[in-house]
């Protein structure tokens, strides 16, 4: 009883039901064939995370060649990928589950020998956070891109996923036109704070068009943004204000919040000081629904999560700890959960061996014990 909160059903927009209030991050797992086609790992890896969760968005999957920001990343970007992405929607969908693939494009983030001729793209002449250097897109190529996220929801839909999910979020190429950090432009696409919206309000209104074009069935469209950027100049609360607000008028069927920790607080743009999510939750949670996600890990940090009104509860690394958390907490066996990896875990947790190198090689991402 103390936990019904998180297995109640829960209704978006367009149509879809999920049978409850938790949903499996999109994480990032290496673990793609080198030509972007979806691996028997990777196939292993989301079929024994996908018993509990409602609804389950992919690791990212890059919409052009010239997008991939990760070896081992799924890739949406031509025909031949919807065979391998149809069976990954499978494998979600078998027990339940609802199945979304998140549509992304790394910009200036993507590493050169990871990208044709080593060409980094961005919105403007600006160094990654890795100091490579992009270069600026040109007004054709912009519009090449945004027509590559309508195209990868096409095949979205054709491969049998239930929905999308824009990554706008995490210093990704979306997120890269609205910052004033690392857009520079000075035409329709950047300069004002209303210009540099122009570039993800355009990828939002291509999706639609490829779902209503396409979708025969009802299908979900989501949003992931990162609310702040650390640096300065850089994107505020403020601004990202603004951002949701145009979000909202888009009739999206969900806005996912992406942060390293749920509580986290503001740095500048409000003098709220409350957390972020709560502040998110307030501004439009009674136009769409928010996801809130950040180092939930126990049933009654979701339980506390919960009470900010926020509807849907996303979890990341505490489920590639304990990929069956769902039904533990459905059992009554919550006493039972694990919070940290143990160094032994990856075969009888089914990690990915690109993922658990990734993890071992990065203290502090993950809690051990």
């Amino acid at each position: 009883m103390k936990y019904d909160a998180l297995f109640q059903s829960f209704n978006f927009k367009s149509g879809i039901e999920i049978e409850n209030r938790i949903v499996m991050a999109p994480m990032t797992h290496f673990a793609s064939n080198d030509d972007g086609s979806i691996s028997d790992a990777e196939l292993k890896y989301y079929s024994e995370r996908a018993n509990g969760p409602g609804l389950i968005i992919t690791a990212c999957a890059n919409v052009t060649a010239n997008g991939k920001a990760f070896p081992g990343q799924p890739a949406v970007d031509r025909d031949e990928m919807i065979t391998g992405l149809r069976t990954l929607a499978e494998t979600i969908k078998k027990n339940g589950a609802k199945a979304v693939l998140q549509i992304h494009h790394g910009g200036r983030e993507c590493p050169p020998e990871l990208v044709p001729n080593g060409d980094v793209v961005s919105a403007s002449d600006v160094e990654s956070s890795q100091g490579v250097q992009a270069r600026a897109l040109k007004e054709e190529e912009v519009a090449e891109i945004i027509r590559a996220f309508g195209e990868a929801t096409r095949r979205a839909i054709e491969a049998g996923f239930d929905g999308v999910e824009i990554h706008g979020a995490n210093g990704y190429l979306l997120q890269q036109f609205f910052s004033p950090f690392s857009n520079r432009r000075n035409d329709k696409w950047g300069g004002s704070l209303e210009k540099r919206l122009s570039f993800p309000m355009a990828i939002v209104d291509e999706v639609k068009n490829a779902v209503s074009a396409h979708a025969k069935e009802p299908f979900l469209i989501g949003y992931r943004l990162s609310p702040e950027e650390p640096h300065e100049p850089g994107i505020t609360m403020k601004e990202t204000f603004t951002l949701l607000d145009a979000l909202v008028e888009k009739d999206l069927d969900y806005i996912h919040i992406s942060l390293q920790e749920f509580w986290s607080k503001p740095r500048r743009g409000t003098t709220d000081t409350r957390s972020r999510i709560e502040i998110i939750q307030e501004r439009i949670g009674d136009k769409v629904p928010v996801i809130g996600v950040g180092s939930i890990y126990t049933a009654e940090d979701a339980i506390k999560a919960k009470e900010t009104n926020i509807p849907l509860i996303a979890l990341g690394r505490e489920l590639i700890i304990e990929p069956h958390w769902v039904e533990k907490i459905k059992a009554g066996e919550e006493a039972t959960i694990q919070t940290a990896l143990k160094k032994d875990d990856q075969e009888r947790l089914v990690i990915p061996a690109q993922l658990w190198q990734a993890i071992v090689n990065a203290p502090g991402w993950f809690p051990f014990n």
